[in-house]
């Protein structure tokens, strides 16, 4: 079995129970162990591809972790919410 480097983003992941949760940069580069890419702060580099051919390691570890991941408006984080689960809207 191939070991990624993201393997421990993705077994935090799946260890969480929360429907929705942010994390910053530095939690997440503390749960890796390493420094994330100057690209990290870019939205794309976080939200699932649309193009098989864009699949990224880190990507595939937070899908396999059962969340889906976007940057946070204000660029110090990524929330991440969990695949499948519907939210209603507030009438």
């Amino acid at each position: 079995m191939q070991i990624d480097k993201y393997d421990a983003l993705r077994d935090y992941l799946l260890r969480r129970t929360e429907t929705e949760f942010s994390l910053s940069f530095a939690e997440i580069e503390e749960i890796i162990g390493f420094p994330l890419s100057r690209s990290s702060q870019r939205a794309r580099w976080w939200e699932k591809e649309r193009n098989p051919q864009d699949a990224m390691p880190q990507r595939n570890a937070i899908r396999d972790g059962g969340y889906e991941a976007t940057r946070l408006p204000d660029g110090t984080g990524v929330r991440f919410r969990r695949i499948g689960v519907k939210f209603k809207h507030r009438s």
